[in-house]
């Protein structure tokens, strides 16, 4: 276990996360604990708390408050504040679905992660609440009813009134677009993943859910909503497309060991106590004098508390569950009965957490679990990859045709590539004959193969994959192109730099340079193929290409291992 680390807690404020910035004060020897929390006072009692316990200690603890999963321009702000503008609609908008690089340079968790570099990352954050409950059902609803409403007006030709309309209807259509759940989770995932990777983190422990506190689909409980609620269901939906990307990232080469613990229970509990009971909105509630109503003809769903005699605030015994919200003894005593969702404290999560973080194995890991019961390749399947690639190869003989690519398979450089090494298997055979030529010799012999037989040439173009001949300066193309790739758009300008580009992305490309570089390709093959010999079965490895002559999927497969780093780090 390495000495002197810097830990980031994000939701370190919270029931879960004060635990384990304890636990991990207690049993490891940090450098630094930074804790991040949505709310400046969780951050400031936090490090009260810790402080108080710690003081004596060489530990540096430092706080944020924060929203961290927007631009750092409006992390101090509440979310429903930020939607009230236009301009702020289109930044996240563009933080959401715009440049990758643009969104990642002002995301308030990349540069806290940036400022801090921390060694450990435990991921507190309930982030599948985060995301689900912008509720994007109730928005999709809200969204249909004014949209109709203005078309009612269009249609009557009421032009001022859907004047008036149409800033309202225009901001629910924005906010429905930015409610959606799953780009949001992506987008999250692929920032956290980049920066670890950016500062070397070397573990990522996210502190996950079940949604619905280990209970199935008839889950009695809710948010407040009522039942069946699909607002809950799309929490559990988020938590375990998280875990899906969070399996994804373990299996990436070079970031960080990737662990969650997802606990299966409500978790209490911070406190017991008697206070003014809130609303979700932060406001107390009030003990308002009922009054008698007849129930006829309509029923009004709010009034003007000024009609009703305001008889103080409501106080009661109350048990803290820290983000579950605070319970009363009633509910505490129905949600935690036996069978029903029971609870787990946050001291035996926080436990598990930094056992997980030494390296024990807890056997809670859900990532590890999947990992472990996932279906891997088999000895079979590679037995009848063989036969069924000894078939494709006789149809090819008899049919005369060339079954290389369809465009459907991405990404775009693979049908680049299977068509280039094709071509350079048409004409020469092995690598050693490609690597006796001359690339201007190369490029002239695959240009004058394609003029003199066109329907290889129409077997490329006509899935939108596009030859740029030798000069450089002409396409040979069918009716559409696949790249450039620019959704909504069916033209666009030629830049600078675009046609190289371009033709790296999804090309076939005849330019002597690009030859030059399968060369360069072809040498290195060659140099791990001759060191091969008396290695046995430790010379196989995604470095080695192992024949002479030209096989396009397993070149393909050898580029795509070595070049894009896009290999699997877990096999049978």
């Amino acid at each position: 276990m390495p000495h002197d680390e810097t830990f980031l807690i994000l939701g370190g404020g919270g029931l879960v996360g004060l635990q384990i910035a304890r636990r991990i004060a207690s049993d490891l020897t940090p450098k630094k604990i930074v804790l991040v929390s949505l709310y400046r006072h969780e951050i400031d009692e936090a490090l009260d708390d810790l402080q108080h316990m710690f003081g004596s200690s060489k530990i540096e603890f430092v706080g944020y408050a924060g929203d961290v999963f927007t631009r750092q321009e409006f992390s101090d702000q509440p979310r429903s504040k930020v939607l009230e503008s236009y301009s702020n609609r289109d930044k996240l908008y563009e933080d959401l679905f715009g440049r990758f690089d643009t969104a990642y340079a002002q995301s308030r968790l990349v540069l806290l992660i940036q400022e801090h570099r921390p060694d450990v990352i435990i991921d507190g954050i309930n982030t599948a609440t985060a995301i689900s409950y912008q509720d994007v059902f109730t928005a999709t609803v809200t969204t249909k009813r004014k949209i109709d409403e203005l078309f009612e007006k269009v249609a009557a030709r009421e032009v001022e009134e859907a004047r008036g309309m149409w800033k309202t209807a225009e901001a629910e259509f924005e906010n429905l677009i930015l409610f959606q759940s799953i780009p949001q989770l992506i987008r999250h995932v692929l920032f956290i993943n980049q920066a670890m990777r950016e500062v070397g983190t070397r573990l990522y422990l996210k502190i996950g859910t079940t949604g619905t506190g280990g209970m199935g689909l008839n889950i009695p409980y809710t948010h407040g909503e009522d039942k069946p609620s699909p607002v809950l269901m799309t929490k559990t939906a988020v938590a375990f497309a998280h875990t899906g990307l969070l399996f994804l990232m373990a299996r990436t080469p070079g970031g960080p060991i990737v662990k969650e613990l997802k606990p299966g229970a409500m978790i209490g509990y911070a406190d017991i106590t008697c206070r003014t009971v809130h609303t979700r909105q932060g406001k107390p509630f009030v003990l308002y004098a009922a009054s008698q109503e007849a129930l006829s003809g309509s029923l009004s769903l709010r009034k003007d508390p000024a009609q009703y005699e305001r008889l103080g605030l409501l106080d009661l015994p109350v048990i803290d569950t820290g983000e579950n919200g605070l319970f009363t003894k009633g509910e505490f005593e129905a949600i935690t009965a036996l069978r029903q969702m029971e609870f787990i404290t946050p001291e035996e999560i926080a436990l598990d957490a930094v056992l997980e973080i030494k390296g024990s194995n807890t056997g809670r890991d859900v990532i590890s679990a999947i990992d472990g019961s996932v279906m891997n390749p088999t000895y079979r399947a590679g037995y009848l990859r063989q036969q069924a690639l000894e078939e494709l190869k006789r149809l090819e003989l008899e049919t005369g045709a060339h079954s290389v690519a369809l465009g459907i398979l991405g990404p775009p450089e693979l049908s680049k590539l299977l068509w280039e090494a094709e071509l350079l298997r048409i004409q020469y055979g092995t690598l050693a004959e490609v690597l006796e030529q001359d690339p201007g010799d190369i490029s002239a012999d695959l240009y004058r193969h394609l003029r003199e037989n066109p329907a290889v040439l129409h077997s490329i173009t006509s899935i939108g994959v596009p030859v740029l001949i030798p000069d450089g300066q002409n396409l040979l193309r069918g009716p559409a192109l696949n790249i450039p790739e620019v959704k909504g758009a069916s033209e666009v300008a030629i830049g600078a730099g675009d046609i190289d580009h371009w033709a790296d992305k999804g090309w076939v490309d005849l330019r002597p340079v690009n030859f030059a570089r399968w060369q360069a390709r072809f040498r290195l093959m060659e140099r791990k193929r001759q060191r091969v010999r008396g290695k046995g079965s430790a010379a196989v490895t995604r470095e080695a290409y192992l024949f002479d002559d030209i096989r396009i999927g397993t070149i393909v497969g050898w580029i795509f291992n070595n070049e894009e780093e896009g290999y699997r780090i877990k096999a049978a």
